[in-house]
């Protein structure tokens, strides 16, 4: 099954989300109901001491995951065919606990509250059945002249 970011992004490269960055994190998201969810399994060089994923990973795992969810709200919301060009106006990561680097990640995304042209979105990942982050964002959809606008 393509990802959302297989399907609306294709040539996408972004460290993050971009299917077409080799050395990113490629981050799969899918929407189930209301709720984006992604899984993703970090490699030795994602370490930040032993046996914990970097907390940059960490971020990066829920700004891109989040950015997806908000796209595809706005797609939906505006009866698109694609969803908008869309970029981090802001984001707050809460790093609750270690995330382990042998563990499954799971990612979940809800938009919370939307507006115009942009959405706020919750997130969370979980590894091991605990909640290990969250963070909440604010993702913006950009106009043509906008060095984001037109990116795949």
């Amino acid at each position: 099954m393509k990802s959302l970011q297989e399907t609306y992004g294709p040539k996408n490269r972004c460290f993050g989300c971009g299917p077409a960055n080799e050395k990113g994190l490629r981050i799969r998201s899918f929407l189930e109901g209301e709720e984006f969810v992604a899984t993703w399994k970090a490699e030795p060089h994602h370490l930040a001491f032993e046996g914990i994923v970097n907390g940059g990973i960490v971020g990066a795992l829920l700004d891109c995951h989040s950015n997806w969810a908000a796209m595809v709200h706005l797609m939906k919301k505006a009866g698109a065919a694609s969803p908008p060009f869309t970029v981090t106006a802001d984001f707050h990561v809460r790093l609750k606990r270690p995330t382990p680097i042998d563990e499954l990640l799971h990612l979940k995304a809800r938009v919370v509250e939307s507006t115009g042209d942009r959405a706020v979105v919750d997130a969370e990942l979980e590894a091991g059945g605990k909640v290990t982050a969250t963070c909440r964002g604010t993702f913006v959809a950009v106009r043509e002249g906008h060095p984001a606008f037109d990116r795949w």
